[in-house]
């Protein structure tokens, strides 16, 4: 299982919302690929990065910062926000890409979801935001009449290589993950899935690796990492550690 630190793009900023609120950001770096190469550097494996503009707005916004970001690291990068078509797609994929999330598009258009798992082989991830077990879509504002599972059900065997699924209700509160609807989601697919939302701490953290036995390959964690309150070289060590045991 992988730490996979969150960089939020915002304005051309790296931000933190609470709960997806697009009006209570704060703004931890006026530089994003900054604290990218700052977590590459404690050892993050692969980074997660948002356009939190193009979430809301269906195109990518802040394509020029995510271009920097890719090329400050020598690790894996996945992008969600705002990819909605083919042509965005590749043109990611052309930047160095190595992830593209995809999530309102899965509801609206999964058949351009199955297009992009065909054409590009594990390197589509199925991005799931859910309040109170019902997916939520454009940037979270919308909710949609399906659980996690069921719309994840929709792409099994299709070639999506995992599920991020976040708990919206928990996402930058620092509350803790939802354990339960985590695993939940795991157990009822056959795709792995990545926990996302409410790490607050080295203990949240040992909960989620917990899950790894139900399919659970990685968690991401993005405010805990700014305020200070987990320490991503502690966090990694951790689940090395784990695996090793």
């Amino acid at each position: 299982m992988i730490v996979i630190p969150a960089i939020d793009i915002k304005d051309g900023r790296c931000v933190r919302l609470r709960q997806g609120n697009m009006s209570e950001e704060t703004v931890f770096s006026d530089v994003p690929e900054e604290m990218a190469v700052k977590w590459s550097d404690c050892g993050a494996e692969r980074l997660h990065l948002v356009d939190l503009d193009g979430a809301v707005q269906g195109r990518p916004v802040n394509k020029d910062v995510i271009r920097r970001i890719v090329k400050s690291v020598p690790i894996p990068v996945e992008l969600g926000g705002g990819v909605r078509d083919m042509h965005t797609l590749e043109a990611y994929f052309d930047l160095g890409l190595h992830y593209l999330i995809l999530g309102t598009v899965a509801h609206k258009d999964p058949e351009f979801v199955n297009a992009a798992s065909q054409k590009f082989p594990g390197q589509i991830i199925l991005g799931i935001d859910a309040r109170e077990e019902r997916v939520a879509v454009e940037g979270w504002r919308e909710e949609v009449n399906l659980t996690p599972v069921e719309l994840a059900r929709r792409f099994e065997g299709r070639g999506v290589s995992a599920v991020i699924y976040t708990d919206i209700q928990r996402d930058g509160m620092r509350t803790g993950p939802n354990v339960a609807g985590t695993k939940n989601l795991a157990k009822s697919i056959g795709i792995p899935v990545i926990a996302s939302g409410g790490i607050s701490g080295i203990s949240d953290v040992s909960d989620i690796l917990t899950l790894s036995e139900d399919g659970v390959i990685g968690m991401i964690t993005g405010r805990a990492l700014y305020d200070g309150s987990l320490e991503l070289t502690e966090a990694i060590r951790m689940t090395k550690k784990a695996q090793c045991s």
